[in-house]
């Protein structure tokens, strides 16, 4: 064994997380403790809380199932959309709670998604509301780490990728697409941290992307994201931007989504 491969086991020993175990049973498997319903196949994400009330009350939504945790019931409604309907749910802030949520989802029988979040942006071009499509999130955050052996960024799915892309270029919304940076803690975003990311590609930087690719690459099924530009982190001081009254560019976000899922292929 080389010194740099013995180095490289011993640090691994040393730090948990990187103790990948690829086996496909867990203690609690969520589709041996959730039964399986009468859900629409495909669903959006919605991470703004406002627009779920609005669509769900404007397009006569009803509630099909909920997932739960301390914080209260989430509930899961069933929108319909044209001759489609559609599952639409609040995913949990945070990487842990979002790839809970989405395992509960996936026992429930969903199998094909589009998230639709804001992030902070890390370059000053983009403007507030400027829709964003990662390719890939840098996973620095501990969830993804569960479902796939260490490594540096984990990708969507790409039928799910192509259907966004086309959604948007169909509707003549202007995108950019490349890296986020999935972090844990917002408020350890350190301006070296940050300028690493952008060196390595990253766009933006948010909470639960890396864990939502890696939850749907181990489980089998179609995930991609929308992420439209919040608050600035690009300059000297952080710059909120007012993004979370941006009522426009959420519901706009939300129906790009919905119509992205809708050609997002189900397995």
């Amino acid at each position: 064994m080389s010194a740099e491969r013995g180095e490289t086991r011993a640090a691994r020993d040393d730090v948990p997380i990187l103790e990948f175990d690829p086996s496909p049973e867990a203690i609690i498997e969520p589709a041996r403790v959730i039964r399986r319903r009468d859900v629409p196949a495909r669903a959006v994400l919605c991470y703004f809380q406002d627009v779920i009330d609005r669509v769900v009350a404007d397009a006569g939504g009803r509630r099909v199932a909920r997932l739960r945790s301390e914080i209260g019931d989430n509930p899961v409604y069933e929108i319909p959309w044209g001759d489609d309907r559609v599952a639409v749910v609040h995913p949990g802030v945070g990487a842990p709670l979002a790839a809970g949520f989405l395992e509960e989802l996936i026992a429930l029988g969903c199998r094909s998604f589009v998230a639709a979040g804001g992030a902070g942006v890390l370059v000053p071009e983009l403007a507030l509301g400027h829709v964003i499509v990662p390719t890939a999130a840098i996973r620095d955050e501990g969830t993804s780490y569960h479902y796939l052996p260490p490594g540096r960024e984990v990708a969507p799915d790409d039928a799910a990728v192509a259907a966004i892309v086309s959604t948007l270029e169909r509707n003549g919304v202007p995108y950019v697409t490349g890296r986020t940076w999935t972090t844990d803690a917002l408020y350890r975003e350190t301006r070296a941290r940050a300028a690493r990311r952008v060196e390595e590609g990253c766009l933006c930087v948010e909470m639960e992307a890396a864990a939502c690719f890696a939850v749907a690459a181990f489980r089998g099924v179609r995930f991609g994201q929308l992420l439209y530009a919040g608050d600035d982190l690009s300059g000297e001081a952080w710059d909120g931007r007012e993004w979370a009254a941006h009522a426009s560019g959420r519901e706009l976000l939300f129906r790009l989504a919905v119509e992205a899922v809708l050609a997002v292929p189900v397995d």
